[in-house]
């Protein structure tokens, strides 16, 4: 039998093996649970000394109910069959300190073999897990043993794990020792509870969450340079189906570890072809593994467990223990925490049922609102003149309304065509502004050489050469918000039919506009269509179709 006190034992080697880093009183020491500490890292207690950390997450908007700024695009209109783009809204489970918005709380590490130990014993894993080598693992020593403690907990079902978050629930929350909730963050001085998290939570925050909303890379397929994959992610390319300890690699922007690679990870929902719609089937996990090719890895990529998989072989039905698959927890609060909490949500929904709902992806798809409405309209035909053949008497009536119903129809497809011309028209506006902004710079590079040149023959030049810097330093910033404006309309009018963009383009160009500005409704024509077709905004190609049309166009 197996010693109960080992899991305390563990803890104590794993310390002494590992050494504390220098300390601040912003950054806990280094321990076998969190071998990374940074700024931030909230620590939550576990059995045996042993401890689990987690990052917060900040959400944009301060509204409970909705927010334009939470509305995000998930997804990868490049990836595969299960990754197409989504627009969503995120949301936090916790109000931030300063009151304003919401905070999501995640693991910074994936969930290790240690911290299961810790909860549920030796024991315990040794029956749940189906890894072969498992059995070694109590005659292991230094550092091999703090390695084998540290690994992602993998290899075991998925209602091991849910087991495993349970019991951990129920330690924090014993009475006897209020001590354990201290670090919890509170809804109305209710305190969370762990969970796993939902994809739309995973997703947000590998991508980078608000930081990278900000900075215009949140729709990147990953959330840094895939020259620093390897710095940052154990893929098959570097890891050959070998899981490794957790905090190896670099933290991502946001100060978590091997959210990509390494283990996939399980989330809370049940797995869809898409994430709001198709049949229900597995566990969606994410991330990736070491048996991910670096190629695949991205941010948007899923995939689904199946928690009970058939075996063909043996004609049954198994429990799916995966050797790359494994789990990273969340912190969670109930929606309605008490009658005052529940009194706010009520008061604030009749505004955004009236002001907000019908704008966000849960009150509209992605197509135009108003294409919908015509297509509801057109919907009504068949309904009417069934009416009128199985009510002739009220023949008079119902032409009537039919003929309604038909106007209705035209002004709604003469308001979309105005829509769509007014959108590629302030499009195009945009579009121009940048290219001529891209000559310009064009003209400064030459005058920096030519400045630099001198300046390296005379001082006196010097200063002339930081004034041209200035200049491009500024046009650069005019590019790419020129840039930012021109990708919002672009989107925008991915969402119209496209024969409503056709006129719309067709007829600015009927206008006979000059040069430039016709060149940049062609390049608008298929930025358009494009972003109708994948369902993803791509600036960096749109810049370099701008770059190249104009970089040394002459107007005139």
């Amino acid at each position: 039998m197996i010693n109960r006190r080992l899991p305390l034992f563990i803890a104590l080697l794993l310390t002494l093996l590992i050494g504390p880093l220098p300390a601040t009183a912003a950054v806990p020491p280094a321990t076998p649970y969190n071998p990374r500490p940074a700024e931030g890292d909230l620590i939550l207690p576990m059995p045996g000394e042993a401890e689990m950390v987690f990052r917060s997450v900040a959400v944009p908007g301060g509204g409970f109910w909705a927010d334009q700024d939470r509305t995000i695009q998930i997804g990868d209109a490049t990836g595969g069959i299960f990754e197409g783009l989504q627009r969503t809204q995120i949301s936090g489970s916790f109000p931030a300190d300063n009151g304003e918005g919401w905070l999501i709380y995640l693991a910074k590490y994936e969930l290790t073999q240690g911290q299961f130990i810790a909860v549920m014993g030796m024991d315990a894993l040794m029956s749940a897990s189906g890894d072969p080598d498992i059995e070694s693992l109590p005659g292991l020593q230094g550092r091999a043993l703090r390695e084998a403690l540290m690994q992602p907990l993998s290899f075991v079902a998925y209602h091991d794990v849910v087991a495993f978050i349970h019991r951990y629930n129920q330690w924090l929350f014993d009475p006897e020792h209020p001590e354990r909730i201290t670090a919890l963050p509170r809804l109305d001085d209710a305190p969370g509870f762990l969970r796993l998290p939902t994809e739309q939570e995973w997703e947000y925050v590998v991508r980078g969450g608000l930081p990278a909303l900000r900075a215009g890379s949140f729709n990147d397929p990953l959330p840094f340079s895939p020259r620093q994959l390897n710095e940052h992610a154990w893929h098959l390319g570097n890891a050959r189906h070998q899981i490794r300890p957790v905090g190896l690699r670099a933290a991502d922007g946001l100060g978590f570890h091997d959210l990509l690679g390494n283990v996939q990870e399980m989330t809370a929902g049940l797995f869809r072809p898409e994430i709001w719609q198709g049949k229900p089937g597995g566990v969606a996990v994410r991330g990736g593994s070491v048996s991910t090719p670096a190629t695949e890895l991205r941010s948007a990529l899923r995939a689904e467990l199946d928690v009970y998989a058939w075996d063909a072989d043996r004609a049954q039905v198994l429990e799916r223990r995966s050797f790359n698959t494994g789990a990273r927890l969340a912190i969670g609060a109930n929606v309605v925490v008490s009658s005052a909490q529940r009194s706010r949500i009520e008061q604030e929904y009749e505004a955004y049922r009236t002001e907000l709902r019908r704008s966000m992806p849960v009150g509209r798809t992605l197509d135009n609102r108003v294409a919908q409405a015509a297509g509801q309209i057109s919907d009504a035909d068949p309904i009417i003149e069934r009416l009128i053949e199985q009510n002739p008497q009220l023949h008079e009536s119902l032409a009537a309304i039919q003929a309604l119903t038909i106007n209705a129809r035209e002004q709604l497809e003469l308001a979309q065509r105005e829509a769509a011309r007014s959108l590629a028209q302030d499009a195009a506006r945009n579009g121009v502004n940048l290219s001529v902004y891209l000559s310009r710079l064009t003209r400064l590079a030459t005058t920096l050489d030519s400045a630099r040149r001198l300046a390296e023959i005379s001082t006196r030049y010097q200063e002339q050469v930081e004034a041209v810097e200035r200049s491009i330093a500024e046009l650069d910033e005019a590019v790419s918000m020129q840039l930012q404006a021109y990708g919002e309309k672009v989107a925008s009018l991915g969402d119209y039919q496209p024969e409503h963009l056709d006129m719309a383009i067709d007829f600015l160009t009927e206008q006979e506009p000059p040069r430039r500005e016709a060149m940049v409704l062609e390049l608008l024509r298929v930025h358009a269509e494009t972003f109708a077709e994948q369902r993803r905004p791509d600036r960096d190609t749109w810049l370099e179709d701008f770059r190249s049309s104009f970089t040394d166009f002459i107007d005139g």
